[in-house]
């Protein structure tokens, strides 16, 4: 499409003119009179790009870092002045943190009123510096238009973050600058980007492979920056006979079957993974920036490489002899022409054996006594009923935990959370974004009740306004219906010693599938073990979305492997201090038990 302006209309219909230029598929919103020159040019566009109403600017911008993550393309969202526009920031905040491109438009009171108190009147470039700092621009003048809109979009493909683009009620309604003056002040501007490629210097290759080919005990650290560079790594773990590990934002990218994959890394990975990097005396991190630092090899114990594109991240979180900085696909290709063979598995064997008694005890875990239901058991056997077209979107609390350690997901099926800024009701945004991107293809969510309560509700509002229009109508939400914020909970015990604080921590009681009956979705009440896999099988043969509301257990604990003694001790602790919390220490000496390690007589006191 051509990228002038259209002939004539307002500068707001010169903004989705150029949106379209880009190949932006929909704009995630909520209306607002700052913004309705925008609202009336979406709709005299027709649909192209599509305008996404949502309930709260909140859920526009989860809903346009949801786009990003999926589609690797910039997402769009658009709010008015004022309290619309400090409403973006959470899921702005989310893809700032976790590194993707996400353009926000916002309104402002007229220009001639700036400064005066007006209604509604925000400073908007305080209010963005931070989230937006990459690229943050007022349009006082039609002429500008193009060229900020421009340097937003390639600001934000290139640095991984969002932008934003502040437009004064009265510049949205002027006429569009159509062909703009060859003259001094005005900067023409172009529909494009470029990329590079990036791999790192022969010596810095050289180097590295000594590194590697000297160890004995080689783990890998696999994170997001891996995808797409799946076979190198499996070539790399080969040829070195490692073990990996990957960071929760790295989990979809390779298959858990294999045998040296010991599962997601951290507070709440698996017994596995914590074992490999407590044993490892080699580290190769490979796109990953994983922030938990207390689950990496002991610094000293082991010797590190790391692979990144981005040079600020690389031994930031561990202590690296030798810094890989380049694209991770060709960076891993080219240090391959450096590795030798390792003939010795022995490691890997050692490896494949802790991997084996993870996948025993985690199934283990599942059967163990709950009441009425183990989450664990709810959210293992949902991996028996996934599609192999299906996408994820996974919440922030107890059902990240669970996911991480129970969810196998099919090879090339992408499932998203909020990871850096761990933001609670993400999962339903990120559900649509991904749906509304493949509407012919399904989408699961996993949530908690408190994320449920805090957004949930609010977007199945949105499911149950657009399914009808969807190639396939299988959009599947868990509710893990416990009562608690259950998280937190386990965090008071766990990080403070504390017992938990049930004025704080109680979720109020909420029929969530008779709701999504209300809605016109079919709703799926589950409380025993006995029907489970009945419920999910029912789920996804289902002709509309569905919620499938698991009441769980709230005392099935949340331990990190191998939990160290002075944070067992404070679990205890906190748990002494709670009334009725005989169920719940029960839970936590189970586990431990499963792991090897005897807790009886321990926090009686």
């Amino acid at each position: 499409m051509s990228e002038g302006s259209p002939t004539g209309g307002t500068v707001a219909d010169a903004l989705v003119h150029r949106l379209r230029s880009w190949g932006v598929a929909r704009v995630f919103g909520y209306a607002g009179d700052g913004v309705d020159p925008v609202l009336a040019a979406l709709n005299r566009a027709g649909g192209d790009p599509e305008f996404v109403p949502t309930r709260h600017e909140e859920m526009a911008a989860f809903m346009a870092s949801g786009h990003a993550k999926y589609t690797g393309t910039p997402g769009v969202c658009l709010a008015t002045q004022g309290p619309g526009a400090i409403h973006l920031l959470a899921g702005l905040y989310d893809a700032k943190l976790d590194r993707r491109p996400v353009v926000a438009l916002v309104g402002q009171v007229v220009s001639t009123a700036l400064g005066s108190g007006y209604l509604q009147e925000v400073d908007l470039h305080a209010l963005f510096k931070d989230v937006c700092g990459q690229y943050l621009q007022t349009v006082f003048r039609p002429e500008q238009l193009p060229m900020v809109l421009d340097n937003a979009m390639r600001t934000a493909i290139a640095t991984s973050t969002p932008t934003c683009l502040i437009l004064p009620h009265d510049v949205q309604r002027a006429d569009a600058p159509g062909e703009l003056p060859h003259t001094h002040g005005v900067v023409p501007s172009s529909v494009t980007v470029g990329r590079s490629r990036v791999v790192p210097t022969e010596d810095d290759l050289r180097r590295a492979a000594s590194v590697l080919d000297s160890g004995h005990k080689v783990a890998l650290l696999v994170g997001r920056g891996a995808v797409g560079a799946e076979r190198e790594v499996e070539a790399v773990v080969d040829r070195l006979g490692a073990g990996v590990t990957v960071s929760l934002v790295g989990k979809p990218v390779l298959s858990e079957d294999a045998p040296w994959h010991t599962g997601v890394m951290g507070h709440l990975g698996t017994t596995a993974s914590a074992e490999l990097m407590a044993e490892c005396d080699t580290l190769l991190i490979v796109g990953s920036n994983d922030p938990w630092t207390e689950f990496y090899p002991k610094p000293g114990q082991a010797r590190a490489v790391q692979v990144d594109i981005d040079a600020k991240v690389v031994g930031a979180k561990y202590p690296v002899e030798v810094a890989l900085v380049g694209d991770t696909r060709e960076t891993l290709r080219e240090l391959l022409g450096h590795l030798s063979r390792n003939p010795d598995r022995t490691w890997q064997e050692r490896v494949a054996r802790s991997v084996s008694g993870w996948r025993e005890l985690a199934e283990r875990r599942t059967g163990h006594p709950a009441e009425p239901l183990n989450p664990e058991l709810v959210v293992r056997r949902l991996s028996d009923h996934l599609p192999p077209d299906v996408r994820v979107a996974v919440d922030v609390g107890s059902s990240t935990y669970w996911y991480a350690r129970h969810l196998r997901l099919p090879p090339g099926v992408p499932a998203h959370v909020s990871s850096y800024l761990a933001a609670m009701g993400c999962a339903l945004p990120y559900g649509l974004a991904a749906k509304l991107d493949a509407p012919d293809r399904p989408v699961v969510a996993l949530a908690g009740d408190g994320a449920m309560q805090m957004s949930g509700l609010l977007e199945l509002i949105t499911v149950a306004d657009r399914w009808r229009s969807w190639a396939d109508p299988r959009f599947v939400v868990l509710v893990l219906h416990n009562g608690d914020l259950n998280e937190v909970s386990w965090e008071q015990r766990e990080m403070e010693g504390d017992p938990r604080f049930a004025t704080s921590q109680r979720v109020p009681e909420f029929p969530y599938a008779n709701y999504a009956e209300l809605l016109g979705l079919r709703g799926i009440r589950v409380d025993s073990p006995d029907a489970v896999d009945k419920a999910w099988q029912e789920a996804f043969d289902a002709d509309r979305p569905v919620v499938v509301e698991a009441v769980v257990d709230p005392d099935v604990p949340l331990l990190a492997p191998h939990l160290p003694d002075e944070k067992v001790d404070m679990i205890y602790r906190g748990l002494a201090a709670e009334p009725d919390s005989g169920a719940a220490r029960e839970q936590v000496l189970r586990q431990r038990s499963d792991e090897g390690h005897d807790d009886r007589g321990r926090g009686s006191s």
